[in-house]
């Protein structure tokens, strides 16, 4: 079966491949043209569906939306929602982990708790009124500087205490398996087998 993801991003669709391929036809929405949707929701929740929808009118498939972001305590949840933009460039991790540091420049390690979002939002078709949703949360802390060249994202700038290390020093399987990605995943699988 076909299956839009409703992203372009080369590291997000990796991961879901691996996980989603034995069952789904993994697609990028930029294989049919179609360019991101806008996020104009006010939740992980509603951007996940946005994009879903977005995908699926595009394309006239099946479409999974992922939105998912890093949530920092000490920033009261910042960059959250605009995990993607915070340095005011969509999908410049550079400048993005650079702005956190910033921001969280002089803060001690018992205050910089972080977890990791991710909202799954499965539709069948574009209007579709009961999306299969799932979600998962990694919880773990900003490090000072970056650690690690694997991964995507914020990743090299947070700590996993369950793993001892940052999320770009694992390896690709058990960031994959224990992520909140992968959290969100085996719940949808569940949900699909169910």
């Amino acid at each position: 079966m076909q299956l839009i993801l409703a992203s372009s991003n080369a590291g997000k669709l990796a991961e879901l491949r691996e996980l989603l391929g034995e069952r789904f036809e993994l697609h990028v929405q930029s294989e049919f043209g179609v360019e991101d949707a806008e996020e104009t929701g006010l939740s992980f929740v509603e951007n996940a569906i946005l994009k879903a929808r977005h995908a699926s009118r595009a394309t006239g498939l099946p479409a999974l939306g992922d939105d998912s972001g890093l949530c920092v305590d000490a920033l009261r949840g910042a960059p959250g929602l605009y995990s993607a933009r915070y340095s005011g460039v969509h999908g410049n991790s550079e400048a993005n982990i650079d702005k956190l540091l910033r921001e969280l420049d002089g803060v001690d390690d018992a205050r910089r708790g972080a977890h990791f979002v991710c909202v799954l939002a499965l539709v069948r078709d574009a209007d579709d009124p009961m999306p299969i949703l799932a979600e998962g949360l990694w919880h773990g802390r900003v490090l000072h500087a970056r650690r690690g060249g694997n991964g995507f994202g914020y990743d090299p700038v947070f700590f996993s205490p369950a793993h001892d290390c940052s999320a770009a020093e694992l390896p690709a399987a058990v960031k994959s398996r224990d992520s909140h990605r992968g959290q969100a995943l085996a719940k949808l699988r569940e949900l699909l087998r169910s």
